[in-house]
């Protein structure tokens, strides 16, 4: 297991295509954004566990959702631009 440490507006980049932002640290918790094809699940462990992937919840907001989301991330983000570390 590859561990970072990484600052709000931070980027850690997986591979070609997937990028995760450290958007928020507040207390002992730290908001995530995410961007990766729509063809890859993104998926919180605890949800996975409970068989979500099997009943399909994750399609329900689609790739429209994701691309929300995604903006929404670059909204938060502003104009300081994010560090980016290459982990693949």
């Amino acid at each position: 297991m590859l561990v970072l440490s990484r600052k709000e507006r931070q980027r850690i980049k997986l591979g070609e295509s997937i990028v995760v932002t450290v958007v928020r640290v507040s207390g002992d918790r730290v908001r995530l954004g995410i961007e990766a094809p729509s063809d890859i699940i993104v998926l919180r462990e605890e949800l996975e566990d409970k068989g979500f992937e099997d009943k399909g919840g994750f399609e329900d907001k689609g790739p429209s959702g994701a691309l929300a989301a995604s903006k929404s991330v670059e909204r938060n983000l502003a104009a300081t631009p994010p560090e980016v570390v290459d982990a693949a």
